[in-house]
């Protein structure tokens, strides 16, 4: 008789997890290693930010506060919902927690029972179908390929939904591909979701601020106002505000189900970390004028990252609307083998042999549900970037 629960059995560890930590340890190792796994910004935390921080330490905010964040913080994520997406919420209906992974997570345990359906778009986050799988429920997957630029159909939604459909995630721009939706896109869909009164829509938008050229992001609830009662808006500061490690998400939706996510958090983690929320305050409500030029960088690690990888023998590299993450497609390598005579035979095979052969580390495509493909986040240095993508462009080229 096993020690450990049958839920353990229903899930894996995360890959992305998995890549950056091997990258880490082969590091350590004294291998030369280029970690393009890890979805995190490479800069500092602004810096009135990390005041606030330290202010609110000196200021004693180091006990305890209200499970799902401090009234303070609430009325900061309401306007900035008005703000930045046209979405009036009060504070009882708006949930803050660590990170907008816990966030989604309370959702899913306090909403799903046995035989409830999600709808998951693939290629999709590693976590989405792991913490439904935990919450009883049963993740459907649905494989939006290159061919439609990674995004969903109105007619693929439409075919996916079930009488036991209980949730949609929906995730623009897209971890792992980029890929974002446009107005008439979205709208396209919620038009779909409004003929299926009994789906819920959990809107993922933590790379909100993270789109290129003339992209204009928008989000369900604003699109279509009559998914308001049924939607879970969720962002948080991790991406756009460098705040990874401070681990503060948040969501609004309607009042039952934001006090039934509270329920969920305060017989597991309780509070979010006082000093984080303090922090978050100032990032959502002080000087916004860091993220366009930031917003610019990305965009030129965007614009080289495609173009070297194109020129990647067998490799396919779109260009994608926003986040940091680009989604290569690998059909043309597979089948074929490295000098050392390993057979690609799938994008997991690609990556730990480019891990191995180069010492460039990324995540394999089966990891995300599309294959092949594998998943380059390219938060990192030009010179890194650059140095990267030759060497991909050497392994490929030595295919055969």
């Amino acid at each position: 008789m096993s020690f450990l629960s049958d839920t353990l059995a229903r899930v894996k560890p995360s890959p992305t997890i998995a890549v950056t930590t091997k990258a880490a340890q082969l590091k350590a190792e004294g291998r030369d290693i280029i970690g393009l796994g890890a979805g995190e910004p490479d800069f500092d935390t602004p810096q009135n930010i990390r005041e606030a921080a330290k202010r609110a330490i000196d200021n004693g905010k180091t006990r305890y506060t209200a499970v799902d964040g401090i009234p303070e913080l609430k009325a900061a994520i309401c306007a900035k919902f008005l703000r930045e997406n046209g979405l009036t919420y009060t504070p009882s209906q708006v949930s803050v927690g660590t990170g907008g992974k816990q966030i989604l997570y309370n959702a899913l345990m306090a909403t799903c029972n046995p035989g409830d359906e999600v709808i998951i778009p693939a290629p999709y986050w590693v976590s989405y179908p792991d913490m439904v799988l935990l919450a009883g429920g049963t993740p459907v997957p649905v494989v939006c390929g290159i061919e439609t630029a990674f995004k969903m159909t109105p007619a693929q939604l439409e075919a996916a939904i079930t009488p036991r459909t209980k949730w949609f995630i929906f995730n623009s721009p897209s971890n792992p591909t980029g890929a974002g939706y446009t107005r008439e896109e979205l709208k396209a869909l919620t038009d779909v979701l409004m003929r299926h009164p009994h789906v819920w829509v959990m809107s993922d938008d933590m790379y909100e601020h993270l789109v290129f050229d003339d992209f204009v992001f928008c989000t369900p609830a604003e699109v279509e106002p009559g998914l308001y009662d049924r939607t879970l808006t969720c962002n948080g500061v991790s991406k756009a505000y460098a705040m990874t490690g401070w681990r503060i998400g948040y969501a609004a939706g309607p009042v039952a189900l934001i006090k039934a996510m509270g329920t969920i958090q305060s017989q597991s983690t309780s509070n979010p970390s006082s000093v984080s929320q303090h922090a978050a305050l100032e990032a959502l409500s002080g000087p916004q004028d860091f993220l366009a030029p930031n917003r610019k960088l990305f965009q030129g690690r965007r614009d080289l990252v495609v173009s070297m990888l194109n020129q990647a023998k067998g490799i396919r590299c779109p260009k994608p609307e926003g986040a940091f993450y680009v989604y290569p497609d690998i059909a043309g390598v597979i089948g074929k083998a490295t000098p050392a005579g390993t057979v690609i035979s799938n994008d997991e095979v690609f990556a730990t042999a480019l891990l191995e052969e180069t010492g460039v580390a990324v995540v394999f495509g089966a990891a995300f549900g599309v294959s092949p493909n594998f998943r380059v986040s390219y938060a990192t240095s030009d010179e890194v970037l650059h140095e990267a993508c030759t060497r991909i462009q050497r392994f490929c080229a030595a295919l055969v």
